[in-house]
């Protein structure tokens, strides 16, 4: 066994709490959910759950279930009529669900979140307590997007990183999410079938970039860059992650025994603190802030607070307090954090010195645009 085989069996061995995000393309076949398949993979976590592990899922699957269940043959292009179809369709996932685990004597709790609620701190505390709660209780959680609400989340499939959210709301131990894939290949397989599949790869590998392909699935809102995302979320946390294809019989025994399918994800050595993940990845920023070559690299290689006089320019209107972007000239986003200043102040005071904020405003808060304490560099940045 290789020394990379060993470090993922090690880390797989030791997962007590799984968070599993199953997706459209596993769950369902031509005429709606792919009920067998769904029972068949309902006995493997029930005999996962027999050796002692938690499991918390994401589940995809309301769009087309509901497809079903109104006749329609294919996805229409409306956001309110997708949003129509997921809420027909999410009883009857739930209930798909609940009646395959019953046969196992297992029982399920629905809860439906949106970004909205991991953004906002007491609801993001408060779903956490709930879903300790369940746990503890031994009933497993299943969780899915709001669709019925939801609107940017909807049309951009955060399922995938609703659950690298999800796996650290909840102190997972490994992030499994099952696709119609074996894994992440070197290119695209649906352009290139020749192309390699990548058994074990650390988040910080470039490739990653240049893997993912482009196209979504048919019933699916992303496709495999959006695993990308959550994959590198849950890096972040200090979480490993798996992609391994659902369709495969037997694929969690074959994960959690040893044999080395899917692609495992190396989680980098130094983790956010909960403080600095949630500003990272939970909050919605409100705007962004422009900042130039050499604030820029006070930021990321120095670890310093923002000051007025690298400060180019401020988009989008919000108040002091809030949470914002920071971009470069290059046009990539590479921190957020929580600005000093509101809009309005920030285009007053950009580009100056410290020392002339009280003659731009008529006072001076504080010296800083964004303290370096409320400041979180992108880890696949710094």
């Amino acid at each position: 066994m290789t020394v990379r085989a060993e470090m993922r069996q090690r880390f797989l061995q030791k997962a007590r709490r799984v968070v599993l995000k199953l997706g459209s393309a596993v769950l369902t076949a031509a005429e709606g959910l792919d009920i067998p398949l769904i029972q068949r993979l309902v006995a493997e976590i029930a005999t996962l759950r027999d050796t002692g592990r938690q499991l918390v899922m994401v589940s995809s699957g309301a769009v087309a279930a509901g497809l079903k269940k109104l006749g329609f043959k294919e996805r229409p292009p409306g956001m309110p009529q997708v949003q129509a179809l997921a809420a027909a369709g999410q009883s009857t996932l739930i209930q798909t669900y609940e009646e395959a685990f019953a046969a196992h004597g297992l029982k399920v709790a629905q809860i439906l979140l949106t970004h909205d609620d991991l953004a906002a701190r007491k609801r993001f505390v408060n779903a956490k307590n709930t879903l300790f709660t369940l746990l503890q209780w031994g009933v497993i959680p299943i969780i899915n997007e709001n669709d019925t609400v939801a609107t940017h989340e909807l049309k951009f499939g955060d399922n995938d990183n609703l659950a690298a959210l999800i796996a650290n709301l909840v102190e997972a131990d490994v992030l499994i999410l099952l696709t119609n894939t074996e894994g992440l290949y070197e290119r695209d397989p649906r352009e290139d079938p020749a192309a390699p599949l990548l058994t074990f790869i650390e988040t910080s590998d470039p490739r990653l970039d240049t893997a993912a392909g482009k196209r979504p699935t048919e019933l699916g809102r992303g496709g495999m860059i959006t695993k990308i995302q959550a994959v590198k979320k849950a890096a972040a946390g200090g979480i490993p992650s798996l992609i391994a294809n659902g369709r495969r019989p037997g694929v969690l025994g074959e994960i959690f025994g040893g044999r080395e399918v899917g692609t495992f994800f190396l989680p980098q050595a130094q983790k956010l603190t909960a403080r600095q993940y949630w500003l990272a990845y939970n909050v919605s920023p409100e705007g962004a802030i422009l900042v130039d070559a050499g604030a820029r690299e006070a930021l990321v290689r120095q670890h310093k607070s923002l000051l007025p006089a690298g400060v180019l320019e401020v988009f989008g209107g919000f108040r002091k307090g809030a949470p914002v972007n920071l971009m470069d000239t290059e046009g990539q986003t590479f921190a957020v954090g929580l600005s000093n200043y509101s809009s309005r102040d920030i285009g007053r005071i950009k580009g100056k010195q410290t020392q002339e904020i009280a003659q731009a405003l008529g006072h001076t808060d504080v010296d800083e645009v964004i303290h370096r304490d409320n400041l979180v560099i992108f880890p696949e940045i710094g």
